[in-house]
């Protein structure tokens, strides 16, 4: 629990809040209580969703959905305004803590308190699934204990069987490593992949691990889709169940209510396993574990068939939770409008109860494309230069913050070569519904002038949004000078950032990040290039970007490969050691996990005078200027993952290519093609934005739940992380002739 912000609701509907219990990408949990004194869980969605006509729809349907959902092991839903300014959904509140807590802090369960646990969760998606619902999110951090036994909660990404997804098309939603492969690949889901998502919980239960590996992130999405499970520790008769639960074809699977009924059977047919001391509760009881006090944790004897026992201690943690929700001082008095809520049963509340139709509320959602217009041509005379009343389109302008004239020149120019011919080819369109302007501001690459840029264009009015900074590196303070004024900024090139990702709900990134590039490289080496002994070398000189790759690599190596390491430390000696341990280990293929691009051309070149002949590959920052001067043949050969894409070579950019050697005498350079795209992902949102207020505001908001088909690629994102999707946005290199000459998506390659 934590205290309320300053900018947190005091009242939601006929509920007061009192502390905060989480917050997410979709929105705040709020331990609330009613007039009538009934303490529950309130998620309130965020603005940001709100605004979106579609999104505030899909809601409402699963609102009405999710109350029939019905079962002892499921949170009952209390009540729900899905037309309010803020959508907000209430349930009862469960003060026990989460499987992901007690697993955590007291280890493993004993297999037959698995099963109890696992039966009943199993019976929950049953009640899920005869619903329509799909849950999409089953993991220990949304299995509450209780003392008659374990509560699923959190259906805030759940949707209807085969409806569209809450967001973004194809987004990958759920949590890495408790997903099913066609969550973890955006593919059509249906109830098999809540049941692969329990088995992954069943296994984390038994084990103390999940399946497919510690560490979650792109690593276990690979594993997913691409691994069997590890099943090391499950108990026999618990692992052919699992087993089955866990086949990639979710045709192959069972049902949720068969597997209830398995694991709710009086017998376990394989019986336990003599090396696993945790299927016989009485040795399993002979093993004190401490716990957050230091009294001993042991799970009471579970019956057989796999009946619930509450674990010793289970019942003191959840008194004291429930003593400190109680404890907290009474909120201020409800207005007398407002009726409580006690005594009505989730299955009793009408659609009138249930939906209360706000009529604020409903004014602000604009419905269709073409109020969207409307309302978009109506604010234009206050914020986009437009004359009220005049007939004439609006103009909105965007702002580029760029270095022009410092040691980053090459790309500002780019961008603003790029955004350029987007304005122009944006108001050369006989249906357009606004014009475009563009105002740049040059911040010759210094930290102090970036500011001052920043609270420049910031202070326009005219700005609706930001396409930059261009620099290698996103500064945090920089988004935060945006985030005063809710300035949407579009980030094309930077490789990496000192913010704070999912928190600044202004930023969109429309490139995959320097450190997500790794998947590129485990691909080439997979499918296009299969090697079977990987030498990783880890750059010390570059520790950050350096350890992301060595980490992803040894989250994901490539499958039947042999993982081999030569750390490379800092300074000039090491390289001649790490080149001949290539040779020696007989390695087919060389990894430089870092970002520098004179260290990698040292090593390329190192290898080369050793005579290493097996693949090289490397990320998008060793492959500069440096590598290929200084590599100079060494580099011959080498294969880098990058995030732009060369325009010159795509037939979709052939016409852009076009008009930049026409207009500037030269063709793009990098990034050109990406800032022009950033500029259609902007009118996009502005032309489809139903936010009230101010355009700023309403493009923000919109941005990450736009999907454009640029000439570069299709962008879209992951709404609940606010990153750009990144299977269509890696590109290869490979090193031909002293040049660095475009293989073309990744995954095609």
């Amino acid at each position: 629990m934590r205290p309320l912000a300053p900018d947190d609701p005091r009242t939601v509907g006929p509920y007061r809040t009192l502390v905060r219990l989480g917050a997410g990408g979709m929105g705040v949990v709020y331990l609330a209580r009613s007039a009538g004194g009934t303490l529950a869980a309130v998620k309130v969605i965020r603005a940001e969703h709100a605004d979106d006509p579609g999104f505030r729809a899909r809601f409402r349907r699963e609102a009405e959905t999710a109350v029939r959902v019905t079962g002892p092991w499921v949170v009952p839903v209390l009540g729900a305004d899905t037309e309010a300014l803020e959508p907000w959904l209430a349930t009862a509140f469960v003060p026990g803590p989460s499987l992901a807590e007690v697993v955590e802090t007291h280890g493993a369960l004993p297999t037959t308190t698995v099963r109890g646990l696992g039966s009943r969760l199993a019976a929950a998606l049953v009640a899920v699934h005869d619903a329509g619902l799909i849950h999409r999110d089953v993991k220990p951090g949304n299995v509450l204990l209780a003392l008659d036994g374990p509560r699923l909660i959190d259906f805030g990404i759940a949707r209807h069987e085969g409806a569209t997804a809450l967001t973004a098309t194809g987004a990958v939603v759920g949590t890495p490593g408790y997903l099913a492969p066609e969550q973890a690949s955006a593919g059509p889901l249906g109830p098999p992949c809540d049941v692969f998502s329990l088995a992954c919980v069943l296994v984390y239960a038994v084990t103390g691990r999940p399946p497919f590996g510690e560490g979650g992130g792109v690593g276990a999405l690979f594993r997913t889709i691409h691994e069997e499970a590890d099943l090391t520790g499950v108990p026999p008769g618990l692992a052919s169940l699992l087993s089955d639960c866990l086949a990639k074809d979710p045709a192959a699977r069972p049902t949720a209510s068969r597997v209830r009924d398995a694991l709710a059977a009086t017998e376990d047919e394989s019986g336990p396993g003599p090396a696993d001391p945790r299927s016989d509760p009485r040795t399993y009881l002979a093993q004190p574990r401490a716990g957050s006090r230091g009294e001993e944790f042991s799970p009471a004897a579970p019956e057989p068939g796999g009946t619930w026992r509450a674990p010793a201690g289970l019942a003191a943690l959840i008194a004291e939770r429930s003593a400190a929700a109680l404890a907290l001082p009474d909120p201020e008095p409800l207005p007398t409008s407002v009726a409580p809520v006690d005594g009505e049963a989730a299955s009793g509340l009408s659609r009138r109860t249930l939906l209360t139709a706000g009529t604020t509320a409903a004014a602000l959602v604009v419905g269709g494309s073409t109020a969207g217009w409307i309302a978009l041509r109506e604010r234009g005379g206050e914020e986009g230069g437009g004359r009220a009343g005049s007939g004439e389109p609006p103009t909105y302008t965007i702002g580029l913050h760029a270095d022009l004239s410092g040691s980053g020149r090459a790309v500002g120019v780019a961008h603003q070569r790029g955004i350029e011919l987007a304005v122009a080819d944006h108001n050369s369109r006989e249906d357009r519904a606004f014009r475009l302007a563009l105002r740049t501001v040059d911040d010759t690459g210094d930290p102090a002038s970036a500011l001052r840029a920043a609270d420049r264009l910031a202070a326009d009015p005219l700005v609706v949004a930001v396409v930059g900074p261009t620099a290698v590196v996103l500064r945090e303070d920089l988004v935060a000078r945006y985030g005063r004024t809710r300035l949407a900024v579009v980030v094309v090139a930077a490789g990496s950032t000192t913010a704070e990702p999912g928190t600044a709900l202004h930023l969109c990134v429309t490139r995959p990040l320097d450190r997500m590039l790794t998947p590129a490289l485990i691909s080439y080496l997979t499918r296009t290039r299969p090697a079977r002994r990987i030498l990783l070398v880890e750059d010390a000189a570059d520790a950050v970007l350096g350890g992301e790759i060595a980490a992803a690599f040894r989250e994901a190596a490539p499958a039947g490969a042999t993982l081999l390491e030569a750390p490379m430390a800092r300074g000039n000696a090491g390289f001649g050691v790490v080149a001949r341990k290539a040779v020696s280990s007989r390695a087919d293929a060389a990894v430089y996990a870092g970002g520098d691009a004179s260290r990698a051309a040292r090593l390329a070149t190192a290898l080369a005078g050793e005579g290493f002949t097996g693949v090289r590959v490397a990320a998008g920052p060793a492959l500069g200027p440096a590598f290929l001067d200084r590599a100079d043949e060494a580099a011959e050969g080498w294969v880098f993952a990058e995030a732009y894409a060369d325009p010159s070579a795509l037939p979709s950019a052939r016409s852009f290519t076009a008009a930049h050697r026409k207009r500037f005498g030269a063709p793009p350079a990098t990034w050109a093609a990406e800032a022009y795209d950033a500029v259609g992902l902007i009118a996009d949102a502005a032309g489809t934005t139903s936010a009230s207020g101010e355009i700023r505001r309403g493009i923000a908001q919109r941005l990450v739940r736009t999907e454009h088909r640029g000439i570069v690629r299709t962008l879209s994102f992951h709404a609940s992380t606010r990153q750009v999707r990144q299977e269509n946005g890696i590109f290869l290199y490979r090193v031909e002739n002293g040049r660095s000459r475009w293989l073309g998506l990744y995954s095609s390659v």
